[in-house]
Parts: structure tokens; C-alpha cells; sequence
């Protein structure tokens, strides 16, 4: 499976627009033998801007990633288009065929070729810390069904770039968060930090078994959490930057005291 033209349009520009935003910086890598073979990426998920950072991070090493995405960005005017043309997947966890989304997700990693990245979480961490929430089994589920490697991605920084803002934007007002706290974002320029990690052991699972999934989540999570801690290791209780619209409403089972 071959990477879409229009993604690697797309990647360039958006490793220029994370240079402005930003300075990256890329710890770890995939391993050579597993580049161009089914793969997961699992990142944990601090900010609005942390997408478009682990796209720069990974073509930083040399992969495109496609994303499972929500419905509604698939569904988008302009921006819906061209992500379809990019080769991401539709997933929709209140639709009623959440199960064949599953199965498509599953054949595409068994067809190989880019990886595929998701955030276990599944929302941005509202955790007081920013340490990554508990989530959900989708990425153990899909590695063991798939029998494919897990790569475990860390990301720090992304959160001080834009706000969390809204739930929903139906006007200037609700806009205006982002817009404002990007134009600051680049007045201080922070840094991405962005860490690969060793493929997460799974061998000793199984699909289908009980309590594999849950286990292998549990190894997913604190395999990132690990590679976190590093990229934190001046701010490991709550981070220095405040962004005044985050609820912190959220727990984290992982971070280092609390595993």
C-alpha cells in the first residue's frame, strides 16, 4: 500500500507549518525492519496541536502515518476530501457499524505499508498533570487481532502551542482561544519533544483470550507513560504552562507514582 501523493504533499507542509510553530525535537525511532510493515503507533494526547507535531516527528524518521479519525472530520467540507484522498480511516464509536469499521482497520494494517496512529485515550488528557488518561482497549485490540507491532509514542510541549478551547466552535468567540493563544505560541516558540519507543511486547498474548486485552493495554500505556517521564523529567507533577480552558476533570492511573 503505497503512500497517496496528496499525503505527502500534506506532511511537507506540515513539517513547515511545525517549524514555525515550534522547535522539534525527535528521541527513539522504528525499527528498520518494521518500516514498511503493519504497524501501530499509540501516542498519548496533550494538546490540539500534537497531531500535526507526530506527523512532522514521523517524517523527521521516515514514515506517513494515517490516522483513525473521527467521522465528522471525514464528513468536513474541504478538509473531509482530502484526508479521505490521504488514505485515513473513518471510526465513529456511537455509529452502528463500529464493528465493520473495526474489521476495515484490521485488514489495513494486515495489507501493511504506512503505519497506523491512534490515541489510545481517545480524547486530549484533562488529567491535572497531563499525565495520559486510562482509555480504552481499541489499539491492544486492533495489535492483537492484526498481530502487529505496537510502537509507543511520547509527546511533550504540543499543549503549549494552542489552548484546549471548546468543546464546539460555533463562532468568533469560541475561536478566538486558539487563534490567540497560537499568535503567543509563536512569540515563545516551545519545544516539541517526541520520543519512539522499543515495539511494546505483546508475545505472550493472545486475541480473544480473557483479560489480553486489557493486559496488553495496561503494556501499551506504560510503555508510554515510561518514554514520557523523560521528555518531563523538569515538570513532573503538573506542567509549568497553564492553559486556563483545560478542565482538569480527568485521573491518570499511569503516571510514575500512581503505577
Amino acid at each position: 500500500m503505497s503512500t497517496p501523493l496528496l499525503w505527502r504533499v500534506l506532511t511537507a507542509v506540515d513539517r513547515g507549518f511545525v517549524g514555525l510553530s515550534g522547535r522539534l525535537r525527535v528521541t527513539g525511532d522504528i525499527p528498520a525492519h518494521l518500516k514498511g510493515r503493519p504497524l501501530l503507533l499509540a501516542s498519548n494526547h496533550i494538546g490540539n496541536l500534537d497531531p500535526f507535531v507526530l506527523i512532522a516527528a514521523c517524517r523527521t524518521i521516515g514514515v506517513a502515518p494515517r490516522f483513525l479519525l473521527a467521522g465528522g472530520l471525514l464528513d468536513a467540507p474541504i478538509m473531509g476530501p482530502a484526508l479521505k484522498a490521504s488514505g485515513h480511516l473513518r471510526v465513529d464509536r456511537a455509529a452502528a457499524d463500529v464493528g465493520e469499521a473495526y474489521h476495515r482497520t484490521v485488514e489495513a494494517l494486515r495489507r501493511g505499508g504506512d503505519p497506523i496512529a491512534l490515541y489510545p485515550e481517545g480524547r486530549i488528557s484533562l488529567d491535572p498533570g497531563l499525565w495520559p488518561e486510562r482509555g480504552k482497549t481499541g489499539a491492544a485490540r486492533l495489535a492483537l487481532s492484526g498481530g502487529v507491532p505496537v510502537i509507543p509514542v511520547s509527546q511533550w510541549g504540543a499543549h503549549e502551542a494552542v489552548y484546549w478551547g471548546n468543546t464546539r466552535v460555533a463562532g468568533w468567540a469560541d475561536f478566538k482561544p486558539y487563534l490567540t493563544s497560537y499568535l503567543r505560541g509563536l512569540r515563545r516558540r516551545p519545544t516539541f519533544r517526541v520520543h519512539f519507543g522499543a515495539p511494546v511486547d505483546l508475545s505472550d498474548l493472545r486475541d480473544g483470550r480473557a483479560g489480553d486485552a486489557r493486559r496488553a493495554h495496561e503494556r501499551i500505556m506504560r510503555a508510554i507513560t515510561a518514554g514520557l517521564a523523560p521528555l518531563r523529567a523538569d515538570e513532573p507533577d503538573r506542567p509549568r504552562f497553564h492553559d486556563p480552558t483545560r478542565p482538569t476533570t480527568g485521573h491518570s492511573p499511569w503516571r510514575p507514582e500512581a503505577a
